[in-house]
């Protein structure tokens, strides 16, 4: 049977606080935070609707006013359909008036507009992952295998697996076991696969690859989603009721082998960030069949007078008059100013040229960064002004470093939202 997409629904979890990407989370949730000329909540929800899932919810809950702003900005459906977007946040109710504990209590806190939903098959996805994946063919194998459960599943090898969820399957992909980020090397033996289990899955072998990962992303039968979350009342899906499921059996994997990257700390957005700037990336934004929607911004074209630019991606109203720019994203409407370096960061640009007139003004006044500088190895937030001859270079090689509107986490300086640093401040 082949899958209806009108009969599936797609569930965006999207309230978490992500505090391994402070400060970039100091005033949104992580789904809200961009990512070059996107955010990271446009991923999942793009995903969904190329494969012609048109009911989207997304559940938020940690700062997420910001997410809500893009999401009316970004998304409006055709009104002749039955599709919708609709956002699911934590409400006072007759019998429960508290915040969501995890990602299975987000759901089932709003089991009732699930169960008022036209749909088969429900499509769980996460805020802050990278991927293009085409959920029609994770249905079928969901509809193929008959299984209650189907997990997208990535294979890893040995030095990745202490920080995932990793399956033992069987030569159909169906999964016999499930152990959460497993600290024993003779338990993970266990769950190895030879290169001859490998090449019947339809998995490269020989590539040291041999271990599956939950990526996170589930398929459930409607009925089966219910019972679970009605029988297992514990909170999290990866940690509680993924294994539950597996213990009580039809449970099986969606191989995946592309690209796909979690963005929950400093250094995996820093490197998913500039990965786009190569020739060929491992997420590829240029690819009309697999298009990644955001908010339009009619801005203009970027303007640039630079003497060096190599391997850089510069946004629409960007005005540019750099001495060099490498091996970085220039968000919209960055400012920068002559005589300045920029080398393998990342700059997210500002929301205005002018940032509108207030009394209790908590933006800088000019946001430009300044003649002079040097920016190496740096995420530079929006809405930032960086006086003349400020230095961001990491002098002293520091891991970790809290300052007023500056950080360092893992080796990489991260200048927060709106934070103004002085003419000549050095780090």
């Amino acid at each position: 049977m082949a899958a209806d997409m009108k009969r599936v629904v797609a569930i965006v979890l999207g309230g978490g606080e992500g505090r391994r990407l402070f400060p970039l989370t100091a005033t949104r949730c992580k789904p809200a935070v961009p990512f070059a000329r996107y955010r990271l909540i446009d991923i999942p929800i793009s995903n969904s609707l190329n494969s012609n899932i048109r009911k989207i919810f997304i559940i938020s809950q940690f700062l997420s006013f910001s997410l809500h702003q893009h999401l009316l900005k970004t998304y409006q459906l055709d009104a002749f359909s039955s599709g919708f977007i609709e956002v699911l946040a934590p409400e006072q109710k007759p019998t429960k008036n508290v915040w969501f504990q995890g990602t299975a209590d987000a759901i089932r806190q709003n089991l009732e507009y699930f169960i008022e939903t036209p749909a088969d098959y429900f499509l769980i996805l996460a805020g802050d992952q990278l991927y293009n994946i085409e959920f029609e063919k994770m249905v079928q194998r969901a509809i193929d295998s008959g299984a209650d459960l189907t997990v997208a599943a990535i294979p890893i090898d040995r030095s990745s697996a202490k920080r995932m969820g990793i399956f033992k399957v069987d030569d159909q992909g169906q999964v016999l076991d499930f152990i959460e980020k497993p600290e024993n090397d003779d338990v993970l033996k266990g769950f190895e696969l030879n290169d001859e289990s490998m090449t019947k899955l339809g998995l490269p072998a020989n590539k040291g690859n041999n271990l599956l990962a939950s990526m996170g992303l589930y398929v459930f039968k409607r009925n089966a989603l219910f019972k679970l979350l009605q029988e297992d009342l514990r909170d999290d899906f990866g940690k509680h009721l993924i294994p539950t499921q597996v213990k009580e059996g039809k449970v099986s994997l969606f191989l995946y082998n592309g690209y796909w990257e979690d963005i929950g700390t400093i250094d995996s957005f820093y490197r998913a960030n500039l990965d786009l700037t190569g020739l060929n990336p491992g997420f590829n934004c240029y690819d009309e069949s697999h298009i990644i929607y955001t908010a339009p911004n009619n801005l203009p074209g970027p303007k640039i007078s630079c003497d060096k630019m190599h391997r850089t991606i510069v946004c629409e109203g960007s005005i540019v008059e750099a001495e060099e720019i490498s091996h970085s994203i220039l968000g919209a409407r960055s400012l920068i100013q002559k005589g300045t370096i920029v080398r393998d960061s990342v700059i997210m640009g500002n929301d205005f040229y002018t940032p509108p007139a207030h009394e209790h003004q908590s933006l800088p006044s000019n946001l430009t960064i300044g003649e002079d500088c040097v920016i190496i190895k740096t995420i530079i937030d929006k809405n930032v002004s960086l006086g003349k001859g400020v230095r961001l270079i990491n002098q002293q090689n520091l891991t970790h470093y809290d300052g007023p509107g500056v950080y360092i986490r893992e080796g990489i300086i991260v200048v927060a939202k709106g934070a103004t640093l002085p003419d000549g401040f050095t780090l």
